[in-house]
């Protein structure tokens, strides 16, 4: 089960995740993605109540991580160390900017 809160501030998105990023509700937040990135310069993820991410739900993160690389910034606050963890083994700490 997954919970996205969105707040569009200006042309920043905040999105704070809760619960679990896996197979079954990765394709959910695509979704809420697709549609709300058009004029965002700033994309910020709220990860203090995400208690897991899959390999899906990594890809989800990368594919939003591209779209910002065209038009502004992307960054990851509050991580977890069992989300840091796994950012850790899979090379994603170093590919996101994670505060």
């Amino acid at each position: 089960m997954l919970n996205i809160n969105k707040s569009a501030d200006g042309s920043t998105l905040n999105v704070a995740l809760e619960g679990r990023l896996d197979t079954s509700t990765s394709p959910q937040l695509e979704e809420e993605l697709k549609g709300s990135l058009d004029g965002v310069t700033s994309l910020v993820f709220d990860l203090e109540k995400l208690e897991y991410i899959s390999s899906a739900g990594l890809r989800v993160l990368l594919s939003a991580q591209k779209i910002m690389n065209q038009q502004g910034s992307m960054k990851i606050l509050h991580v977890n160390d069992v989300i840091n963890e796994i950012f850790e083994v899979t090379g994603f700490s170093d590919i996101l900017t994670i505060e």
